[in-house]
């Protein structure tokens, strides 16, 4: 790649993961080499099971240890050490070269609940090689992470069957 972005997708309506995953797919079918790392989410999803298939091309880490059970005000030891390993195989991942695409899925919610340090994205954001393209998604995206993105994406409820009380679906939701 000549030259990689930075992406953000962020807010309060489903389909930020699903881009991501999207964009993931499209840069493995055009021969790019992807790095994709989901924090706070310790349990394989449908998504992660297919992008799994294309193991040649991409490489998956989560690095959570449970389904968004994270205590904002006290995370668990073991949540912050998930999430910070997590975000240092991302580091490594960026500054390797080897990956045309880093997906740093739900890196937002980990930085709000205070896994993951904001200082430390931004500045891998800084210094991150220009031929990398970076994704990061997730609710409440620091504005501080703004001033770095090329491309900022707020996704938004208006309608969602869960306010009706329609559980999550394997293979639509997970």
């Amino acid at each position: 790649m000549e030259k990689g972005f930075v992406q953000i997708y962020t807010g309060d309506g489903k389909g930020k993961t699903t881009a991501a995953v999207g964009l993931t797919l499209r840069a493995i079918a055009s021969g790019y080499k992807v790095f994709f790392c989901q924090f706070m989410k310790g349990e394989e999803s449908g998504e992660i099971r297919a992008l799994k298939k294309h193991s040649e091309s991409i490489d998956v880490f989560l690095c959570g240890i449970s389904k968004f059970c994270v205590n904002k005000k006290n995370p668990s030891r073991e949540q912050v050490k998930a999430a910070r390993k997590g975000f240092e195989l991302a580091k490594k991942a960026i500054f390797s070269r080897k990956y045309d695409l880093v997906v740093l899925d739900e890196i937002n919610m980990a930085i709000c609940y205070n896994l993951i340090n904001l200082e430390d994205v931004i500045n891998i954001l800084k210094d991150k090689p220009s031929s990398v393209e970076i994704i990061l998604t997730g609710r409440n995206a620091p504005s501080e992470l703004y001033p770095y993105a090329d491309l900022i994406s707020e996704i938004k409820e208006i309608k969602h069957y869960y306010k009706e009380g329609v559980k999550a679906r394997r293979g639509i939701e997970y």
